[in-house]
C-alpha cells in the first residue's frame, strides 16, 4: 500500500488527525486539492474563538459556569429531534465534546503553545428561557494569534512528522472517488491538477494534469462543508426558514465545496441532517476581497437597532448577538434577503468587532499594545476602513439623509423616514428611568453587569438621536454563507457508519464533513466557539481511532 492511512483535507481537522497518526507511528499521506499556501484551510482565516467550560479565564473574569449548565445550553440549543436515526450518534458526541470543552481541551492546547485572550466573549446569549437556546454565561475565548496562532502547533507536528518521514504531504491532488474492494474502503483516486501559484484563499485553478490512484488501510474524510457552494446551500436549504436567499455572500473559499460529502456517500457513507446549516445575517461586502464573493461578519454587540428591509424593528429577542439562525428565519420570512443596522458612532467605536484573523491584526500579531488601544475609544482601523470604503455602510449627521442613503445602497424606496424616526424615537424615550418595557435596552444594561461587557463590548445606554453620539451610521447586512451542520454520520470513533447503522469499513470522518462529530453534534444550533473545536475534537479522535485499526 502506498500508506497506512490516507487523509483527504488538509484544514484544520485533518492537521489533528494526522498529527495523532504521526504521534503513533502510523505512515501518512496527507491529500488536499488546494496548493501548499492554503494549508489549514477555513481555520486559517479564523477568529480563531473557541468554547471552554469553567475556564482559568472565565473564573477571572468572575463567571461561574460548569458542566451541567453548559451541557443544559448545548441541548437546548440543539434541539435533537431524531434520536431514533440522524440524531442518534449527534447526541452523544455532544455529551463528549462538552465533556471534553469542561475537561482537558484547554489543558491539551495550553500545553501545545496556545494562549487566550483574557476577557472571555459572550456569543449567541439567547434571549429564551434557561433550558431554550444560547449561552447562559460568556465562554466564547479569542486565541491569542486568531486563527493562525491556532492552526500552528498542529501544522507543526505535521511539518515534524513530515521531516521524519512518517507524513508525506501531497497537494493539488483532487479526491473524485473512494475505492471499495470487497466491501472495504481501501484508497481513493482523482486528479492532479495544475501547480498554482494563487496566495491563500484566492479561487485556484481546476485544470487537470494525470490522473492518481492510492491505496491504504484506512482514509479519513476531513474536507470541509458546503459554504462556498452556493448552489448546494440552496439546494438544501431547509423549509422551515422560507425560501433561500437569492442573493447571498461567501463567508468561505470557493474551494468549500462540499464534494466529499457525495463521493463518501457513493461509496456506502450516510449523509445525514442535510437540511440543517449556519449562515450569519451581519454579513458585508468586503470592500477588498481576497475569494469571490467575500463577505466579513460583524461580530455586534447588543446596542444597533436591528431593522428589515421594509425598514421595521425586529421583534423580541432578537437583537444583535442573540439568535443566529432565529434572525435568519424571521429575515427569509419579510420576502427579503437583507436587514440593516442602525446605530451611533458612540456604539460603532465600542461594539463592532469583525470576524477573521486578518481583520484583527492586533490579535493575529500578537500585538498587546495594539490590543489595548482598543479600549481608547475610535473605531478600529479594519472597521474604520469598511465606514470609509464598504459599499453597505452609510455614515450621515441626520436622519433623513441617512434613510436617503440606506434606500440609494438597497436600490428600492423600502424605508420611510418619518415611520423609522418615529420607532426610534419610541425606544430612546425608554431611556428617561433605569426601568423599561424594551427588552433590548434591559438586554443591554443587564450586559454591562459583566465586567468584560463593559470593559470593551458594550457601549453606555444612549439615545440614538442624540447628536453627541453621532454620527448616524446604517450598515446593510446580507445573508453570509459559513456552515454545514450536518454530516457523514459517524460513531464515536469517527467510523463513517453506512445506512444500517453498521461501520462502512475503512473510513472515518472528521470536522466539518462530518457535522463535527456524528453527522452533526450541534443540531439545529451552535453555542458558538465550537466549529473550530468540533474540529479538534474529530479530528483528534478519527485520527487515534485510525491509528489503532491500523496498528
Amino acid at each position: 500500500m502506498d500508506a497506512e492511512v490516507i487523509v483527504v483535507g488538509a484544514g484544520l481537522a485533518g492537521l489533528a488527525a494526522t498529527a495523532e497518526l504521526a504521534d503513533a507511528g502510523r505512515k501518512v499521506l496527507l491529500l488536499d486539492q488546494e496548493p501548499e499556501t492554503s494549508l489549514g484551510g477555513q481555520a486559517f482565516w479564523s477568529f480563531g474563538g473557541l468554547m471552554f467550560v469553567d475556564s482559568p479565564e472565565q473564573r477571572r473574569m468572575g463567571i461561574k459556569d460548569s458542566h451541567d449548565l453548559a451541557l443544559q445550553d448545548w441541548l437546548g440549543s440543539a434541539g435533537f429531534d431524531r434520536l431514533d436515526d440522524e440524531d442518534k450518534w449527534a447526541r452523544q458526541w455532544a455529551e463528549a465534546y462538552v465533556d471534553f470543552a469542561a475537561g482537558e481541551k484547554r489543558s491539551w492546547l495550553h500545553a501545545q503553545g496556545v494562549r487566550w485572550f483574557p476577557v472571555v466573549g459572550w456569543a449567541e446569549r439567547g434571549g429564551y428561557l434557561a433550558d431554550g437556546h444560547g449561552n447562559s454565561v460568556p465562554r466564547f475565548h479569542i486565541t491569542w494569534g486568531t486563527g493562525p496562532g491556532l492552526v500552528a502547533p498542529f501544522e507543526r507536528r505535521v511539518r515534524e512528522a513530515v521531516a521524519k518521514g512518517l507524513v508525506e504531504l501531497r497537494f493539488r491532488h483532487r479526491v473524485d472517488e473512494l475505492t471499495v474492494t470487497g466491501g472495504v474502503v481501501d484508497g481513493v483516486r482523482g486528479k492532479v491538477l495544475e501547480p498554482s501559484s494563487v496566495a491563500r484563499g484566492e479561487a485556484s485553478s481546476r485544470d487537470e494534469v494525470e490522473d492518481f490512484a492510492l491505496t491504504a488501510q484506512a482514509v479519513i474524510v476531513t474536507s470541509g462543508g458546503i459554504g462556498g457552494n452556493h448552489d448546494l446551500v440552496r439546494a438544501q436549504w431547509p423549509a422551515r426558514m422560507g425560501k433561500p436567499p437569492e442573493n447571498m455572500i461567501s463567508g468561505v473559499p470557493a474551494h468549500v465545496d462540499g464534494r466529499m460529502l457525495a463521493i463518501t456517500e457513493a461509496a456506502g457513507g450516510r449523509y445525514v441532517n442535510r437540511d440543517r446549516m449556519w449562515h450569519y445575517t451581519e454579513g458585508i461586502r468586503n470592500w477588498n476581497p481576497i475569494w469571490p464573493m467575500h463577505g466579513i461578519r460583524i461580530l455586534p454587540g447588543p446596542s444597533s437597532l436591528w431593522f428589515d428591509a421594509t425598514g421595521h424593528r425586529l421583534p423580541v429577542p432578537l437583537f444583535p448577538g442573540f439568535d443566529t439562525l432565529g434572525t435568519l428565519e424571521h429575515i427569509m420570512k419579510t420576502g427579503y434577503d437583507y436587514s440593516w443596522f442602525v446605530l451611533t458612532q458612540k456604539i460603532i467605536e465600542k461594539e463592532f468587532a469583525l470576524s477573521g484573523q486578518e481583520q484583527n491584526p492586533d490579535l493575529t500579531g500578537k500585538d498587546i499594545r495594539g490590543v489595548l488601544g482598543r479600549a481608547r475609544g475610535g473605531a478600529t482601523a479594519p472597521v474604520q476602513a469598511f465606514m470609509d470604503k464598504g459599499a453597505d455602510f452609510v455614515v450621515r449627521d441626520n436622519l433623513a439623509d441617512l434613510v436617503r442613503g440606506m434606500n440609494e445602497v438597497a436600490g428600492q424606496d423600502l424605508i420611510d423616514a418619518a415611520e423609522l424616526e418615529r420607532q426610534i424615537v419610541a425606544r430612546d424615550r425608554e431611556l428617561d428611568n433605569t426601568f423599561t418595557k424594551d427588552l433590548q435596552i434591559t438586554a443591554l444594561r443587564g450586559a454591562r453587569n459583566y465586567r468584560g461587557d463593559k470593559l470593551i463590548r458594550v457601549a453606555s445606554p444612549h439615545r440614538i438621536l442624540d447628536p453627541k453620539a453621532g454620527p448616524l451610521i446604517a450598515v446593510k447586512l446580507n445573508i453570509l454563507t459559513r456552515k454545514s451542520l450536518g454530516g457523514l454520520q459517524t460513531d464515536l470513533d469517527s467510523r463513517v457508519l453506512r445506512a444500517d447503522g453498521t461501520p462502512l469499513p475503512g473510513v472515518y470522518a472528521a470536522g466539518e464533513v462530518a457535522g463535527f462529530g456524528g453527522g452533526g453534534v450541534h443540531g439545529y444550533r451552535s453555542l458558538e466557539g465550537t466549529f473550530l473545536g468540533g474540529c479538534l475534537f474529530s479530528g483528534r479522535t478519527a485520527g487515534r481511532a485510525a491509528a489503532k485499526a491500523v496498528g
